[in-house]
């Protein structure tokens, strides 16, 4: 007799184990009654829907059989050893909550257990009697467990806490949705506004369904997908226990990411967040769900890097490998690409035809060009930079100038350039000051003419105006939707690629993007560009990934710089706040670099000994120097890491890359090394040449170390030597 399998998202598989565990849950999804599953009920258990099963001689897997009419279902729990397997089957019930009909997991003694990673919970919760956290607020009991729908036990200490450590305490253990809404409540939401993101209504109950129907209705409850998840097929099933993180790909989506997600928008759309809020996820459900109701539609991917493309593509696979991804731009279904790579593959397509929008935009023709990865402002200011003042003569100035003025203007003359506008550069430009701009410029492209080339900017340029110049004719690289993720480090010349590849219509754009996090590239107003958001502007503040207190600290890091969003709008830094609690970050002093590549590797080494897969751990530095000098010094210390660069992370062994490398990345335990004046912020000579530049460099080392720091999802320690880093200032590290 075959049975359909729910996975608890909380159950977790020993490496070990994962061969047997398919093995063992294959079977179970074909034929349950096999004599080699051992299937049992467990005598004397509070629920008498628990029972185990035989993963081998030594380890039992622990589930609950519901009985759905013809049909069975199955929720797998996790695989403990024998006799451990036995007690916890002993005490763990399944039901329905009678509230509001979500599907829980519960011990029946009420004492919440701690989370994996043995967290406080609510047994150990120290519950100060006065005053009151959300007494304060002007909840009450009776609106907690009797409105929402919170455990009693849970209410009661709710309403005694304190504060918000004390309040966390009390939510870790608990069911998953009733630690969302706790979290809320710290926050200031009121119980129907956490009603209506959860998707909780008022509606009773079907009574006649047996008692194992609601509980299997229970289990598709908005809310309880948060804790479970239908696996469709074995492939699925493979999936989630080789990569053994089912939580960071499941097909849950809190209710308020998926009306982002799902929502009909009548032009572009701009989602915001802090690290860690889900963003890239919503992006990732949203191409999905574009793709299932147009299955004819064109809908590219994109994001600033390789490496972030890659890691969306693999993501979308493991969302949904019956997915028709594209494979090429315009071609039907989800293409997923760098938005340098999209722009590259433009002008290859464009074959000698690219000759005419070369000329348009660089004011010289070409038959063919190709894409280099590095700009060459130095030698050209070594060529042609004598008449300009010494204070600008900067590769960082002009690469910038020529990025956010000359190529985004249209302007391929000298003439051209004494009558732009130059909006939001503070340095004045008189005419002679252009002018040895403009002799600069033209040795630039005097040497991209002999070689060739053209740098990304120019890339990106070149490809926009082909697509205008296309638009009346066939174009094959149009496409119906653009989703981007990470697009506050997307430069001009990106937008005026993503505003030519789509017309304007309802869903034609949707943005993700945190100005937290820029990292790369300089501010822009995307209106600017023909890309108007006004009134299309969401927010997402609940931080799934980083504990409470890594996100409190990075966040201390972002305290003194002056953010704004892409429509140059201020962007807050209140009201941020985790689903998870965990250990404080450590800070690691050292007097030398010796000391703290010691210290490093007695950190490396009680990791290891930790966690269940050494990949998890990740130490970041501030460049590729560091990153090598790490890699041979705790080598010389026996400890073994890998160095990743554009590669994948892979399997084995701990990493270590650059703080820009582990963008949109998560580990679970992180070391930031180096964290000193030496380091970071790190030498940017080339952007003194205007104070405005200067603070906006630092501000972009902000936004890395703020970065690097949200890339840990439980453990965060930062280390330096000599001088902590300026940026670390009234931090717990000064």
């Amino acid at each position: 007799m075959t049975a359909m399998i729910t996975w608890s998202t909380k159950a977790k598989v020993q490496p070990e184990l994962k061969k047997k565990a398919y093995a063992f849950l294959e079977k179970l999804g074909q034929d349950d009654t096999a004599p080699g599953l051992h299937i049992e009920p467990i005598f004397g258990s509070a629920d008498p829907r628990v029972r185990t099963g035989r993963v081998d001689q030594g380890f039992r897997a622990v589930l609950h059989k519901l009985s759905l009419g013809a049909a069975t279902l199955y929720v797998f729990n996790g695989i403990w050893p024998h006799d451990e397997a036995n007690e916890i089957a002993k005490r763990l019930c399944l039901k329905n909550n009678p509230v509001n009909g979500i599907t829980e997991l519960t011990f029946d003694d009420d004492s919440h257990e701690p989370d994996a990673d043995g967290h406080q919970s609510l047994a150990n919760a120290v519950i100060e009697p006065e005053p009151s956290l959300l007494g304060g607020m002007g909840h009450d009991i009776v609106g907690l467990r009797d409105e929402l729908g919170l455990d009693p036990r849970i209410s009661e200490a709710a309403m005694k806490a304190a504060d918000e450590t004390t309040l966390y305490a009390v939510a870790n253990g608990a069911p998953e949705w009733q630690q969302l809404a706790i979290i809320a409540l710290a926050s200031g939401d009121s119980i129907p506004k956490i009603k209506e993101d959860l998707g909780i209504s008022s509606e009773p109950v079907e009574q006649q369904m047996t008692e194992d129907e609601q509980i299997a209705a229970g289990l598709q409850h908005p809310a309880a997908k948060i804790s479970f998840a239908y696996i469709e097929d074995s492939e699925e099933l493979r999936r989630i226990i080789e990569e053994g993180d089912f939580g960071a790909w499941r097909i849950f989506l809190h209710p308020e990411q998926r009306k982002y997600a799902e929502r009909t928008y009548n032009g572009p759309f701009r989602l915001s967040g802090g690290a860690g809020t889900g963003k890239t996820v919503v992006v990732l459900h949203r191409a999905r769900e574009l793709a299932k109701r147009d299955p004819d539609a064109r809908i590219l991917v994109t994001t600033f890097t390789k490496n972030l493309a890659q890691d969306m593509r693999a993501g979308m696979e493991r969302l949904d490998p019956d997915l028709n991804l594209a494979g090429s731009l315009g071609d039907i279904g989800v293409f997923v690409a760098g938005i340098d790579s999209v722009a590259a593959s433009i002008l290859k397509g464009a074959g000698v035809d690219i000759s005419v929008d070369v000329e348009a935009v660089l004011g010289l023709g070409a038959n063919s060009v190709r894409v280099r990865a590095e700009n060459r402002w130095k030698e050209a200011l070594d060529r042609a930079g004598a008449n300009l003042p010494e204070s600008l003569r900067s590769p960082a100035f002009m690469s910038t100038e020529y990025a956010m003025v000359i190529l985004p203007k249209g302007a391929t003359t000298r003439e051209a350039y004494y009558k732009v506008r130059r909006p939001g550069r503070v340095i004045p430009l008189d005419r002679a000051k252009r002018s040895a701009v403009w002799d600069v410029v033209e040795a630039y492209r005097a040497e991209a003419r002999i070689a060739g080339s053209v740098d990304f900017t120019e890339a990106a340029t070149i490809a926009a105006a082909h697509l205008r110049r296309v638009a009346s004719s066939e174009n094959r690289y149009a496409v119906d939707r653009v989703l981007v993720d990470e697009g506050q480090d997307l430069t001009p010349a990106h937008w005026q690629l993503l505003r030519a590849l789509v017309d304007e219509h309802p869903n034609d754009l949707f943005i993700a993007e945190d100005s937290h996090q820029r990292i790369y590239g300089h501010r822009v107003v995307l209106s600017q560009f023909g890309i108007r958001i006004v009134g299309r502007s969401q927010r997402l503040t609940l931080n799934y990934r980083t504990t409470a207190q890594n996100l409190d600290y990075a966040m201390t890091v972002l305290e003194s710089g002056d953010f704004v969003d892409l429509e140059n709008d201020p962007e807050k830094l209140s009201g941020y706040r985790s689903a998870r609690t965990g250990p404080n970050p450590r800070f690691i002093k050292c007097a030398s670099l010796s000391e703290e590549l010691d210290r490093a590797a007695e950190l490396i080494r009680e990791w290891t000994a930790e966690a269940t897969e050494s990949e998890a751990i990740a130490i970041l530095v501030r460049d590729r120097f560091q990153r090598q000098r790490v890699v041979s010094g705790l080598a010389e210390r026996d400890v073994k890491v890998r160095s990743v660069d554009r590669e994948l992370v892979g399997h084995g062994a701990p990493v270590v890359m650059t703080m820009h490398r582990a963008k949109g990345m998560e580990f679970s335990r992180v070391l930031l090394f180096g964290i000193d004046t030496k380091s970071i912020p790190a030498a940017l000579r080339d952007e003194k040449y205007d104070e405005t530049a200067w603070k906006d460099a630092i501000l972009r080392e902000r936004s890395l170390l703020y970065v690097a720091a949200t890339r840990a999802r439980d453990h965060l320690a930062l280390s330096w030597n000599g001088q902590q880093s300026e940026l670390l200032r009234g931090s717990d590290g000064s």
